[in-house]
């Protein structure tokens, strides 16, 4: 017998540079359409298209295509995927933690994504600080 090991098991279903990101954008938005994801996180077309495609294989995302002309097409998470969101809250606000330790300049756009309370109420320091470095005059 072949035995899986756990935590090779859930790296394979989230490694890729965007697999994180994908799933915490479609829990923010509760769904979210190819073109204008890749838009917003600029992510290269190909690269998106593969990551959704494993997402969904590994059963985290669902993919919707509706019958309209145009064709429509969402991707929203299966309950499989929202049972995987607060793992990834916990990995996103030590990340962030582990960033401000080591004073690595951290992407302006995590805060702007991470916008509910539960990250507020463990990150309030870092982002307090964050800001004002990008905004001096503030002060």
């Amino acid at each position: 017998m072949n035995y899986v090991n756990p935590y090779h098991f859930v790296t394979n279903c989230i490694s890729g540079k965007w697999k994180m990101t994908i799933l915490h954008h479609i829990h923010h938005y509760g769904k979210i359409r190819f073109n204008e994801t890749k838009k917003t996180l600029g992510v290269s077309e190909k690269v998106l298209s593969q990551q959704l495609k494993e997402l969904t294989s590994d059963g985290l995302v669902e993919r919707i295509q509706y019958n309209t002309i145009p064709l429509k097409v969402e991707y929203i998470l299966t309950p499989l995927g929202e049972d995987l969101i607060p793992a990834l809250d916990i990995l996103y606000i030590w990340s962030v933690r582990r960033l401000a330790d080591l004073n690595l300049p951290i992407d302006p756009d995590a805060f702007k994504v991470h916008t509910e309370m539960k990250y507020e109420d463990q990150l309030m320091d870092i982002m307090d600080t964050y800001k004002q470095k990008q905004h001096p005059e503030g002060n």
